[in-house]
């Protein structure tokens, strides 16, 4: 009796196991194979294969989830990217502990086109590369189960297949003429999911609070998944405070489980707020429990005030909040748009610690991973749908956008940090249909504006350039590209303030520059003389273009870190000075890859980021960070800039970002005076200092006060007098070798052996023998073709602990080689 009674208990443990934790999600990471082409038919996906058979053929190759179809031929500087279909297999071992659960395959995103088979049966199909979606798939592995081949062939496995297809199309958003690329693939982690037959399927929690943060209010409803077809159920519902107390419970019986159901409604006295310095959440716990089982979840939510006061500043919980903000686009080196959890937790912290409180999500849907750290981390959110350039399709492609625009504002309706969503981008830009008719997209706007209104009242609507639709949304943003697309960047005040004047409510996003990283200039401003000033800032056809046109900065400009520092410096402290404006967003925070622009100096790659796209800190971020931040901080400009160049006894500016009160550099241990800190002193608000550098080796250091904190910074590098004149001549050299990985650096020199110091040579790296280029990353030292900066550039080798032959070529000068 002892062993049964214990046997009971044990089992009794196990079933209260289940019920409590049967709704796990397991991501589906290991285990998979790729196939970078198209099937003749499923059948090649799951026939029986002998080794070395023709069946074998194509063939396979083992991936990770996420995975994207164009983890690097995005940047391979020689080809076009791959847009087609791919396919993705793998076999499961079905588990599900609730007797008749349902078993459910979550995507949280995959590109653009997708279909999911199960064996030889095609379960489901989803249009649309960002929103997340489900396949149940519970009936399907019931009858695979009962074939022969699920025990003899897949030995107690179920197969499944899954087609993805990135290819070009006109009847779908975005366009292809998007200034990023779309890619194709499971890039956002696949989860296997077991609920029981009764589950929430969506949980919207509208939380309301006053400006003054007094009263507050918050309604509950939910959506429930019950393809059975229960009639009857309870749900319990649990709020917590963000210190963990319980604030109030509700119990509810349910009698109609179809469609939205209201559970509960509440006020709260004084809540704990939300905001961008305490993001406080509150969790939102739910048992829906039927006969069948309990299904347990919890979200979190917050609560806040939001207002864009017309003609005015955006105010948070009754108080003026400036925007400060950045862009996001799901894209990094070596992976594309597969970005681990671990790397997007990277990106994000990034930004907060560059002093971001608002980042706008281009131009799409992003990852629940990114929501969820812009909820814990204080960042406010304007998120978008893709439809993005080349006017608009039909019915399908309508269609699409309506969809789209539903799943983001429902899969995203309980995060605090969103207070916009984006309706478009660049809507005005023609060009993938013979027909640009602006009052039907007008139209259609329209629809999108009511659809987003009436599915969420409480967050604006806004588009960015789509001037003939400005006065449609509830927040405009034009397009302002002062010291970029047009104009100099002391026109920035003047122009921001035009187009605040026509709308109801503006707010600035885009604006900045490309910069190559590691190239810096001694004049970087150069340009600007040859630039018309005083005119509109407003990006237009061709701009972007590298060839033709008006002068400009984009094309006529030097690239440098130098200048977008001088430009991102002047807007910054512009910024301080404008009491009407809601705020800014630059334009991005990191760069990223895309298709249309294959003759950058880094090809097929937008460079307006403060980071390369492995992370990799340009001078830029440590502008934002002078004013943006709080913990002390001192940057001397040029860590990356190995020699600098002038006459000798020619004096030299430094620059210093801090957002210290005061500071003191030193020149080779002399000092040459302490500056105070004036955010209005351009440049580099008053922390620069002119010097007389020697000839050779030279050493400047910054030791930095805020209140009692002391905090410094140093670069070395050499100061080179001697003139030089055009390259004709190129060294290659391994510099440092790590763990297998040797860097080579090569240099330019003119016929003198001087180094050619402002030298924009087009390199190609090459290689033969063992090791393997670490190239097609998209970054200034991770591309085996790409401009040169200051006579200079890196790249490096995997050798694998052999041998190889390096090499380096450039149009007109001789080639040279290596052996590593």
């Amino acid at each position: 009796m002892k062993k049964i009674a214990k046997y009971l208990l044990v089992l009794s443990f196990l079933l209260s196991y289940n019920i409590v934790f049967a709704q796990k999600s397991i991501r589906l990471n290991a285990g998979w194979e790729f196939l970078k082409q198209d099937l003749g038919g499923i059948w090649e996906a799951v026939r029986p294969v002998g080794l070395g058979n023709p069946e074998s053929v194509p063939l396979w190759e083992n991936v990770n989830l996420p995975h994207c179809v164009n983890a690097t031929d995005a940047v391979d500087p020689d080809v076009n990217y791959y847009q087609g279909p791919a396919w993705y297999r793998t076999k499961l071992k079905i588990e599900n502990p609730y007797q008749n659960g349902r078993t459910i395959l979550h995507f949280e995103g995959a590109g653009q086109k997708t279909e999911v088979y199960v064996y030889t049966t095609k379960v489901a199909t989803h249009l649309g590369g960002y929103d997340e979606w489900t396949v149940d798939i519970t009936d399907a592995v019931a009858a695979f189960q009962k074939e022969e081949v699920y025990q003899k062939q897949f030995k107690g496995q179920v197969p499944v297949s899954i087609r993805t297809d990135n290819s070009r199309d006109l009847e779908m958003i975005p366009s292809d003429l998007s200034d990023f690329n779309v890619y194709g693939g499971i890039y956002r982690y696949l989860n296997l999911v077991y609920v029981p037959p009764l589950s929430v399927d969506k949980m919207f929690a509208k939380a309301e609070v006053d400006a003054l943060g007094k009263l507050s209010k918050l309604n509950v409803s939910g959506r429930f998944y019950n393809p059975t077809g229960l009639k009857d159920a309870t749900i319990h519902l649990k709020l917590i405070d963000p210190k963990g107390k319980v604030v109030a419970q509700q119990e509810k019986k349910l009698s109609n489980l179809n469609g939205d159901t209201e559970l509960w409604s509440l006020q709260i006295n004084k809540p704990q707020l939300w905001s961008t310095d305490k993001p406080l959440q509150y969790r939102l716990q739910y048992d829906l429990v039927s006969s069948t089982g309990s299904y347990k979840s919890e979200d979190k939510i917050g609560f806040r005030n939001i207002n864009f006061v017309e003609k005015g500043p955006f105010n948070l919980n009754g108080n003026r909040l400036l925007l400060r903000g950045t862009h996001r686009h799901e894209d990094h080196a070596g992976v594309a748009a597969a970005m681990s959890e671990e790397m997007i937790r990277t990106e994000m912290q990034m930004m907060k610690d560059m002093g971001v409180n608002f980042i706008r999500l281009g131009h799409y849907q992003q990852s629940r991973i990114v929501l969820n750290l812009c909820d814990s981390l204080g960042i406010l959110v304007w998120e978008e749908i893709p439809w993005c350039r080349g006017g608009l399709g039909g019915e399908t492609y309508k269609q699409q956008a309506r969809n789209m625009l539903t799943n983001m504002i429902e899969q995203h309706y309980n995060h605090p940090s969103i207070i916009i969503w984006g309706l478009g981008n660049e809507n005005d830009w023609p060009g993938d249909f013979a027909e640009f008719d602006k009052e039907k997209i007008r139209t259609f706007m329209k629809e999108l504006n009511g659809r987003s209104h009436k599915l969420d009242s409480s967050r604006y609507t806004a588009i960015r350039r789509c001037d003939f639709c400005a006065d449609i949304v509830d927040v405009y943003s034009p397009s302002i590209w002062a010291g970029w697309y047009r104009g100099a960047y002391t026109d920035y005040k003047k122009v921001s303030e035009d187009e605040f004047s026509k709308v109801k409510r503006f707010l600035h996003v885009e604006w900045g520059g490309d910069s190559h990283a590691m190239r810096h200039s001694e004049n970087p401003d150069k340009a600007l003389s040859k630039i018309k000033t005083g005119d509109s800032a407003d990006e237009r056809a061709g701009d972007a273009s590298l060839f033709g046109g008006a002068a400009r900065i984009s094309k006529d400009g030097d690239w440098s870190e130098s200048y977008i520092t001088n430009l991102i410096d002047w807007h910054l402290k512009e910024q301080e000075n404008m009491p009407w404006l809601s705020g800014s967003a630059y334009w991005p925070f990191k760069d990223f890859s895309t298709p249309v622009r294959p003759d950058n100096p880094v090809p097929y790659m937008n460079q307006k980021g403060v980071v390369e796209r492995d992370f990799t800190k340009k001078e830029a971020y440590y502008v934002f960070q002078s004013y943006w931040t709080d913990k002390p901080m001192v940057h001397i400009y040029g860590h990356s800039w190995p020699v600098r160049w002038g006459d000798e006894g020619e004096e030299k500016m430094v620059k210093v970002y801090a957002n210290c009160t005061d500071a003191e550099l030193f020149l080779n241990g002399k000092s040459f005076g302490v500056k105070k800190r004036n955010s209005q002193d351009f440049p580099a608000a008053g922390l620069r200092w002119n010097l007389p550098f020697l000839k050779g080796k030279n050493t400047v250091t910054v030791i930095a006060k805020k209140g009692k904190v002391i905090v410094t910074d140093e670069i070395r590098f050499n100061y080179q007098t001697e003139k030089w004149t055009k390259p004709t001549k190129m060294t290659l050299t391994k510099i440092n070798e790590e763990a297998d990985v040797a860097t080579l650096e090569v240099k330019l020199f003119d016929e003198a052996g001087i180094q050619c110091l402002d030298a924009i040579n087009w390199i190609n790296f090459g290689l033969t023998g063992d090791g393997k280029l670490i190239d097609d990353l998209g970054t200034s030292s991770g591309s085996r073709k790409v401009q040169a900066y200051n006579g200079r550039a890196i790249i490096k080798v995997k050798l694998n602990k052999g041998k190889s032959v390096a090499s380096v070529k450039s149009d007109s000068i001789p080639t040279v080689f290596i052996t590593l």
